[in-house]
């Protein structure tokens, strides 16, 4: 079991009388274990070997050696979605950096707790364009919370200590430490720190009565839910406050765990490819209640649902962010706070006196229903018909299980037909990252080995890191990846052929035998090209006691589950 954040891990021998006298490679894993890091993401380099060193001692923190920069900081930002505690991340200067910079992106655009460390050039030769040297208090300040640079190991726990306390405070997101080689073989004594505290605001008694007045002076009421770090407690606070209200419920894109999908208030997902009729039902609500999502132009279909600054709907807009209260939108009542607080007053406030919006909430559910059902295979359809895979999956996965996917049009599919029953079961980019999906399985698996972890990705999308397959055959992350394979970049090529209609350029995407790469990463693999084979070559991928792989061949024309390319 890893160590939350509330405890103390064994004291440093030590720590009754003066500190010892400690590298800052050794005082840095010091650090991390002081606040609970149970594992760390890297690809090793030779600017922070004093760590590396350092952590052969403590093998309590297990260290992943991923196959790509860009894969350890996706698996370190996965592994923040799944625990609510920072994800860490450890690359070198340079080229691992850059590498890397795609793991603070997403966890800045997705609100969660992540550290990337990065080793740097000796302090005696900065500003001298040294080899592999970088500014990344510049080159990270508009993708991370917080970025700095180490320049005494003495200073070291502190910097750790706010790097934790800034990640997982108010709106969660990255922070990066740069390291430069010689603070971290620099000896010093001092002492450590002691465990971060996550502070998160609360509403106020008055915020929360005048929330319930606003809402049951409603006749058109919609709940959007969105944002990160929702514990257990809260999403049950949540369904609680959601059933004696009888409110309908949509979630912003990519959120759609925070709330079952079987239950009777759930109104679909505002999404890329939404339900046009649930659009039309957030431009007809008289009240929109948005808790923890940001009502960024995704959920919005380009700030268009509610239109900014002030949108028709009066707006109760609760977010972790002071600074994100009317940047966008003027709400009629904006509360600052975390989303576990929003949801225990929630579930605190008395149902109202009569339900006049049942109606209007069993109408919102009807239409998300009727959207949810998979539409007729086409008759010209060729292959697999990704509806049915979903389908097979929806009815057989356990609820807990955990999905992973990245960026592509293969995604509509599996948001738009599969039901997600609990929290942290989906993981995904909400910034759209390709690339993604696989390493985010890597590190649910090795999170929660107990759990089914499926990853789908298209063609595109995998062969960004397949080679962390042999990550998982490594570490022994029996994990299953679905890849749909339509030759090209579906996405792409969608919005080509609108523009461009037959001008095809740069979008087909001849790719290799995927299941011969499977087995040559150590990994089970076949190839599945009917509807009607996939439950077996399934059951025999979750039975190969190994990571495995399913190849879909689908029809390059069918681009969603209701659109062909002409």
């Amino acid at each position: 079991m890893s160590t939350s954040a509330s405890q103390t891990p064994p004291s440093h021998p030590a720590a009754a009388g003066s500190p010892p006298l400690r590298s800052g490679g050794r005082i840095l894993v010091d650090a991390l274990r002081v606040h609970g890091a149970d594992r760390i993401y890297c690809v090793p380099g030779e600017s922070f070997l004093d760590v590396l060193d350092a952590l052969y001692d403590h093998p309590e923190i297990e260290t992943i050696v991923t196959k790509h920069e860009g894969a350890a900081a996706n698996m370190a930002e996965a592994d923040g979605k799944l625990t609510g505690r920072p994800g860490i991340c450890f690359v070198t200067r340079g080229p691992g950096a850059t590498h890397a910079s795609i793991g603070a992106h997403i966890a800045l655009q997705d609100s969660t707790p992540m550290i990337l460390f990065i080793g740097q050039i000796s302090r005696g030769d900065r500003g001298r364009e040294a080899f592999q040297e970088v500014d990344y208090t510049r080159m990270f300040a508009p993708l991370a919370k917080w970025v700095a640079e180490i320049d005494d190991a003495a200073r070291i726990p502190k910097f750790v200590a706010r790097a934790y306390q800034c990640a997982t405070s108010g709106r969660p997101g990255p922070v990066v430490l740069s390291l430069p080689e010689d603070v971290l073989g620099e000896q010093c004594a001092v002492a450590d720190t002691r465990p971060f505290q996550p502070v998160s605001a609360s509403p106020g008694a008055a915020q929360s009565a005048r929330l319930a007045t606003l809402l049951a002076q409603a006749e058109r009421p919609l709940l959007l839910l969105g944002g990160a770090n929702w514990s257990d407690a809260a999403r049950a606070n949540l369904a609680a406050f959601v059933a004696r209200w009888n409110l309908p419920v949509a979630c912003a894109f990519r959120r759609q765990d925070l709330f079952d999908n079987r239950l009777p208030q759930y109104a679909g997902h505002l999404s890329l490819g939404v339900n046009p009729r649930l659009a039309e039902r957030v431009r007809g609500a008289d009240l929109i209640l948005a808790v923890g999502t940001r009502l960024g132009d995704i959920a919005t279909n380009g700030y268009t649902l509610l239109e900014p600054p002030r949108p028709r709907q009066r707006l109760i807009h609760v977010h972790a962010d002071a600074a994100e209260l009317g940047r966008v939108y003027q709400p009629e009542l904006a509360i600052q706070s975390g989303v576990n607080e929003a949801a225990a007053m929630l579930a605190a406030l008395p149902g109202p006196a009569s339900a006049r919006w049942a109606d209007w909430t069993a109408a919102a559910r009807h239409e998300h229903l009727e959207f949810a059902t998979r539409p007729a295979r086409h008759p010209e359809q060729t292959g697999v018909d990704m509806g049915a895979v979903v389908a097979h999956l929806d009815e057989t996965l356990p609820d807990d299980a955990i999905l992973t996917n990245g960026a592509g049009n293969y995604t509509v599919w599996v948001h738009r037909f599969y039901r997600y029953r609990r929290g942290r079961t989906e993981i995904a980019p909400t910034c759209g990252a390709m690339g993604y999906g696989l390493p985010a399985a890597v590190a649910a698996k090795l999170r929660h080995p107990e759990r089914t972890v499926v990853c789908f990705a298209g063609d595109g999308c995998f062969l960004m890191y397949p080679q962390e397959l042999a990550t998982a055959a490594q570490h022994g992350a029996k994990l299953i990846v679905i890849v749909v394979n339509n030759a090209m970049y579906g996405t792409i090529r969608m919005h080509q052929e609108k523009r461009f209609p037959g001008r095809v350029s740069g979008t087909d995407l001849p790719g290799p035998d995927f299941a011969a790469l499977a087995q040559a990463c150590g990994a089970h693999g076949e190839r599945v090209e009917r509807d009607e084979d996939f439950p077996a070559a399934f059951a025999r991928a979750q039975a190969a006691g190994r990571p495995a792989l399913i190849e879909l061949r689908v029809d390059p024309r069918q681009i969603t589950p209701q659109m062909r390319l002409a």
